[in-house]
Parts: structure tokens; sequence; C-alpha cells
């Protein structure tokens, strides 16, 4: 069951969702919308490699804009930091934002109960698209579980602007070595 936007209001001043900062006007009626951080991750290199942490330059905003390349991933982050131990998060992109041909997750819109902290976000535009710091680019929308809650304690955590991929983290040496080589 989805919360509504007056729940996540409620559920945010009881303290059983977090978002920080917290605008009321951002409230939707079955979501919140969050805003753009300034600072993004590109990868480095033209092969990512699953079994390795691969390198990746950090672009900033000039003047608080931006203008994504066409076919390029981005790693953005929220201004927010997001979650709860209580209910399951999942994001999309506002309308507004995919009218514009602009993706901001391209397969991973689901968040675990427990984590907390900014949302790194996977910006991929089909044509040059202008973005700016503080824009509300995304909505964030709660849902009730059902069943006994386990609570995210895994390598994203606690997350402080983009991320990232850390799968290379999930491979155990031996079985890289064995699958792999």
């Amino acid at each position: 069951m989805i919360l509504t936007g007056n729940e996540i209001m409620r559920e945010t001043y009881n303290g059983r969702i977090v978002i920080e900062p917290f605008d009321e006007s951002c409230i939707n009626p079955n979501s919140y919308n969050f805003t753009l951080s300034d600072t993004f991750l590109v990868y480095e290199s033209g092969v990512l490699d699953t079994k390795t942490d691969n390198k990746t330059s950090v672009i900033k905003m000039v003047d608080g804009e931006i203008t994504l390349e066409p076919f390029r991933l981005y790693l953005a982050a929220t201004r927010e930091r997001i979650g709860s131990n209580y209910y399951a998060p999942t994001y999309a992109a506002r309308s507004s934002v995919a009218r514009l041909g602009m993706f901001i997750n391209l397969s991973a819109p689901l968040g675990d109960i427990g984590f907390i902290g900014n949302w790194t976000l996977q910006l991929f535009a089909i044509h040059p698209v202008k973005v700016y710091e503080g824009m509300r680019i995304g909505q964030m929308m709660f849902w009730q579980p059902q069943g006994e809650r386990l609570i995210y304690d895994g390598k994203y955590q606690g997350a402080s602007g983009p991320m990232k991929s850390q799968i290379y983290r999930d491979i155990p040496a031996v079985l890289a070595e064995a699958e792999f080589n």
C-alpha cells in the first residue's frame, strides 16, 4: 500500500520517515519531490568491469547548472537525505523531467527498508539537457511492507553524495579467481 502525501508528511514529522531537509511544498498526492545536488560522477573507462573498483571523475556544476551530454551516464545525488526504517521507498523521475527525454534511474528504483542517505541517481538523456542544482527532479514514494522487516545495513548505507557501483565487493575473491580467470 502506497502512502499518501499527507501520510508521508505525518510520518516525517513522527520520525518514521527521514527527509532532510524537508519542505512541505514538495509533497504530492502520493509522493515527495526531491531535488538535485551539484555533484556528479562519470566513469572514466569505456569498459566497466564488475569485479573491479572502476575509476570515476567528479564533475561539479558551474554556476549551479550543467548540460548533460546525450547517451552518457551521470551518477548524481539527491540533495536530501531520505529513507525509513518502517517503509520501503521507491523513486521515479517527475513526468515533466521524463518528457524532456531524461531518465533519473535506469533500473534500480527500489530502496531497502533501513537505507537512509543521499540517493544516487543514474541520469541519462537522449539529447542535451540542461539541469540545475536544487531543481525538483524526481519523486520518492513510500510503501507499507507486509511481514517482518529486515533493516538494510549494506555497502551504500549513509551515502553522502553520489556513489559509484560497489558490485565488485559482492564477488568473493576466491570465486572471482575461479570464475573469471
